[in-house]
Parts: structure tokens; sequence; C-alpha cells
């Protein structure tokens, strides 16, 4: 079996331990915020999720979806918020299609520390955009991956998309 190394992972998932150590939850805190405010990385807010932009992105425009309700346990997610999540992931998509045209996409939940989860106290769902050799020799011998749009210039497209859609 081949492995790839992503050590730039180490430092995200270190950033959030130092964040966590504070007892306050990175998405509570994003959750308070405005849409339309410039700095920060907030995509939509629905009745029961929001939609943000992962900081520290796989690629370019990959968003995730987030209950407003601070819960680690998937299963406890109400049917409300379970149809709610489906129908901002597909917005999502409709919206990453009109702004990126990806190829494919990876859609999902890291639920634990050992899945993979950065943020393991609040639940969220991943949507990532994809394209055919988006992965390269960069991440695995410089340890750099290369996303190729600033992060508030692909917000301001996205936002752009969503009032189209919405």
């Amino acid at each position: 079996m081949e492995k790839l190394w992503s050590p730039w992972r180490s430092q995200y998932i270190d950033s959030i331990k130092e964040k966590s150590n504070s007892d306050k939850c990175v998405f509570c805190s994003i959750s308070k915020n405005h849409v339309d405010d410039s700095t920060n990385l907030l995509i939509d807010k629905g009745n029961l999720t929001f939609t943000v932009l992962n900081l520290y992105p796989y690629n370019n425009g990959h968003l995730m979806v987030v209950p407003y309700r601070h819960t680690q346990d998937f299963s406890l997610l109400t049917l409300e918020e379970n149809i709610e999540i489906m129908q901002k992931l597909q917005l999502a998509e409709k919206s990453l299609k009109m702004v990126f045209n990806p190829e494919g996409f990876n859609i999902g939940a890291n639920l634990g520390k050992v899945s993979g989860a950065g943020i393991d106290e609040h639940v969220h769902f991943h949507i990532v955009p994809r394209w055919n050799g988006d992965t390269n020799f960069m991440p695995v011998l410089g340890e750099v991956k290369i996303i190729s749009q600033d992060l508030m210039d692909t917000k301001k497209k996205l936002c752009e998309a969503y009032k189209k859609l919405l």
C-alpha cells in the first residue's frame, strides 16, 4: 500500500488544539459572524446550518457545512438538521460548479480524532472540489499544498454564486 503524507495537516491540528484549549469552539464562534463581513470566511447561513470556507483547504473552494447546534455526535442530528445539511451540500456543489467547474467532489465527515477530524467536538461536513491531476509531488516532497486562489477572492466569487442560486 502506498502512503501519501500530508505534514502540513499537523500545523492545522496543532492550531486547533491551541484554540480548543481555551474552551471555545471555533465553529460556534464562526456561526456568530455575518456573511457580508469581508473579514471572515462565512459563505451562507441557513436556519439550522451555516457554510464556511475551510481555512486550511485541500483544494480551492473547500467548503464545510456545519450545524449551529454544538454536538460531536452525528447520531444526535435531528431530521431537520440532516435535511438542511443535505440541501446546503447540494447548494455548495452547484455554486462550486458555477465558480470552479470541478470534475468531481469529495463529500463527507470525519467523525472523531482517529478518523482525521481536526475539530472533533463539533460535527461538520466537507465538500471538496476535485480535478483530474489535482494532487502532485508538492505535498509529498515539498511539504507544501498549492492553493492557487486567495481565500477572500474565493469567498467573494462563491457568495455571488450563492446569491444567484438562492
